[in-house]
């Protein structure tokens, strides 16, 4: 049956603004620097064609005075491998999405029908303004050309290739383009059911900027889509725990809302995500094995968190219920979303007349556009549920198997699943979207690494004046580190998620999975054997900025 009217709807924005398809990250940073130029708000873009890779040529190619040398097939060939993000590359239905997001004007030249970040460009700047010095930052980097008051732009010294041509690009086809603010679709922040994901996001985004005069600009311009994704993935892996606990309890931690900013373990939130790695990647392994019992776990938390999404979103339509009613009596009203705990205190015992009448109204609608119910739904009639949860449990029938497959893809696509910078691995060909037999297991791709140690090895400076400076650090504090800042887990179990305790077998495969982390930090440069003492293996730098100086880390 398909669930007509409002029945079906899932999505909250106050839990997320993605829309859980899977996700390119170029197309996400892309539609984030409109929000970075317009101030959170989507761009509005009028020309006259959908931008083709001929499209491009020809603008190179008519203007020999800017690009002097281009012939034609190479220009072609650079463009397309280079320059453009293709959809379907390759393929009879090759198209171009836009350029890649290599400086800020960029969205101007998007396809956006082939360009789609499907909200998560709205989610991050949403995480990113709980700081503006991080918005300020990325503007700064991405639209650092560009006079802010008139919008000329200014090509600054020791500007790679790509980048030119894109401020090239914009300036010929300027006059042919008309760029605004969609006020049609104006910011609705809500405040975050944990604050903490946001702030890590926006301190790790502030130390890897720092980076910019050290490192090419397509670098670092990866590495960020790579702190977009991992975040993006952390925040709904943290929400899969959340959200749950929170229609539970009818409530969200107040320590979750402030943000957890205590450095004791009593402090962090009891929702963080906590994820065994496997380090060198291979199937097969006894690493790999608890990396794939991590995996089982997470995913196997999901019908949960999408039953608990669809219990959040009904209490928000029962709250627009009752809005709607004090206004219709005269009284102030609104229509709008309401906040998660504002949803949440509807179950309190108060408004149990009130609710059930309302979703018994709404349970007996679905009864009545089925002709029989199936014996599922014949089993949940019977067990005698209140009407809330009657008909919560009725739309997780019809379509909690659905967005389940949705958000798995859309998981999945954080996590880089098979892309440069993975968090989880699955062998190819296996299509099942969150089963017990998925053969998922969370991974620590080389990209990734590095994107972690450049923010990590970046601290206050021990000089007093408040600048940051790059420094080694100890392997085994790195580790600790990566376990109490972001949940991941390389030497030792997660507890609690899944695991009670390593046994003999699990510390041999606990000592390989060091042993391979070791390599792994001596393949990308970071590590050289000193010592066999464990308290002496110390990381170093890749990038020296400032004073080398040795200060405590993050935490």
């Amino acid at each position: 049956m398909a669930l007509t009217g409002s029945l079906g709807t899932f999505h909250h924005p106050g839990v997320s603004r993605v829309d859980y398809k899977p996700l390119d990250m170029d197309r996400v940073l892309t539609a984030l620097l409109a929000r970075l130029w317009h101030h959170g708000m989507p761009s509005k873009i009028k020309r006259h064609k959908t931008l083709e890779v001929e499209v491009f040529v020809k603008l190179f190619q008519d203007h020999p005075e800017v690009f002097d040398g281009f012939e034609r097939e190479t220009t072609s060939r650079w463009i397309s491998t280079h320059l453009l993000d293709l959809v379907n590359r390759g393929r009879a239905d090759e198209a171009v999405a836009g350029p890649r997001p290599l400086h800020g004007f960029t969205y101007r030249f998007r396809n956006s029908r082939k360009s789609r970040p499907y909200g998560a460009d709205e989610q991050l700047y949403e995480m990113l303004a709980t700081d503006e010095g991080a918005l300020k930052g990325l503007r700064e980097f991405f639209f650092s050309d560009v006079d802010r008051a008139t919008g000329t732009i200014i090509p600054g010294r020791g500007t790679d290739v790509e980048t030119q041509a894109l401020l090239h690009l914009v300036e010929l086809a300027g006059s042919q383009m008309q760029d605004r603010a969609d006020t049609g679709n104006p910011r609705t922040p809500h405040p975050p059911l944990c604050a903490e994901p946001a702030q890590l996001l926006c301190q790790d985004v502030m130390l890897l900027l720092y980076h910019q005069d050290h490192m090419p600009r397509t670098v670092l311009v990866d590495h960020l889509k790579t702190l977009f994704a991992f975040h993006l993935a952390l925040y709904h892996l943290r929400m899969v725990n959340l959200l749950p606990a929170a229609v539970r309890n009818a409530t969200v931690p107040a320590a979750c809302r402030k943000g957890h900013t205590g450095r004791m373990a009593a402090d962090r939130c009891p929702h963080q995500v906590r994820l065994f790695l496997d380090v060198e990647g291979n199937p097969g392994t006894p690493a790999a094995a608890l990396a794939g019992q991590s995996a089982k776990i997470w995913y196997g938390r999901i019908p949960r968190f999408i039953h608990a999404t669809y219990q959040v979103k009904k209490l928000d339509e029962f709250a627009g219920h009752r809005a709607t009613k004090t206004t219709a009596a005269g009284r102030m009203g609104s229509t709008k979303y309401s906040t998660i705990e504002d949803a949440l205190r509807l179950l309190g015992n108060s408004h149990r007349k009130e609710r059930d009448a309302f979703f018994l109204q709404r349970a007996t609608r679905v009864r009545d556009e089925e002709d029989e119910l199936p014996t599922e739904l014949k089993q949940v009639t019977q067990l005698g549920l209140d009407p809330f949860e009657e008909y919560t449990e009725m739309l997780m029938h019809y379509r909690g198997r659905y967005y389940r497959g949705q958000f798995v893809k859309c998981l999945d696509s954080m996590l880089l699943k098979h892309r440069p910078g993975a968090l989880i691995a699955q062998p190819r060909g296996n299509n099942s979207t969150g089963s017990a037999g998925s053969s998922r297991r969370f991974v620590l791709d080389a990209r990734l690494l590095e994107v972690l140690l450049q923010v990590s090895l970046l601290r206050a400076a021990g000089d007093g004046s408040g600048d940051l400076a790059t420094s080694p650090m100890r392997v085994d504090e790195f580790l600790a580190l990566l376990r109490n800042r972001y949940g991941l887990y390389v030497d030792r179990l997660p507890e609690g998620d899944g695991f009670t305790g390593a046994d003999l077998d699990d510390q041999a495969a606990l000592r390989d999975n060091s042993a391979a982390f070791l390599n792994r930090l001596r393949e990308i440069g970071y590590y050289q054997d000193m010592s066999d003492a464990y308290l002496t293996q110390t990381i170093t730098p890749r990038y020296a900025i400032g004073t080398v100086a040795r200060t405590g880390a993050l935490a």
